[in-house]
């Protein structure tokens, strides 16, 4: 019998790489079709391991889910960016590889993420989502998010709706 770990920890820059395949697999998956082709290969190819390997080094937060060796998925966080919406921290991006989403791995990246910032002080928190993005928009609904805000987002000449979901403790 064997047992494969599953670990979430905090982005090392060895994990730039596999990070930036990480988002280019789930970016890929989650916004074909939704994203114009174009504007989607420009905001994958910006994130690449160079990217990554930046942003871990300057102190981002961003947590990796590991399964095995592999890189399953990531969250990057931080304080709410949106000022209107009065919640402290706020989760920018939580991405699974395809093959990995379904298994309970995104539940326990964003409990992982939202563990690290209550810790931190910051002890309400919004995510956004593309409202087009059904298993996004599911996803935090299921982790008892409730829709506080609606915006919209220009990607090349197409601009889509997004929604904001909160929780506060």
């Amino acid at each position: 019998m064997s047992t494969t770990l599953i670990e979430v920890r905090p982005a090392k820059a060895a994990d730039a790489a596999a990070v930036a395949s990480t988002h280019d697999e789930a970016w890929r998956s989650a916004y074909q079709g939704i994203i114009p082709g174009a504007e989607l290969e420009k905001l994958i190819n910006r994130r690449g391991p160079q990217w990554w390997d930046s942003a871990i080094r300057k102190g981002s937060r961003v947590s990796v889910l590991v399964f095995g060796d592999k890189v399953a998925g990531y969250a990057n966080y931080g304080r709410n960016r949106a000022r209107s919406l009065h919640f402290e921290g706020e989760i920018y991006e939580l991405y699974l590889r395809p093959e990995f989403q379904g298994l309970g791995f995104g539940r326990r990246l964003f409990t992982a993420a939202r563990r690290d910032l209550m810790q931190s002080g910051l002890k309400s928190m919004v995510v956004w989502a593309l409202s087009d993005n059904d298993t996004a928009t599911e996803f935090y609904r299921t982790l008892g998010g409730r829709m506080v805000a609606r915006s919209s987002e220009k990607f090349g000449p197409k601009s889509l709706d997004k929604v904001a979901f909160a929780w506060t403790n």
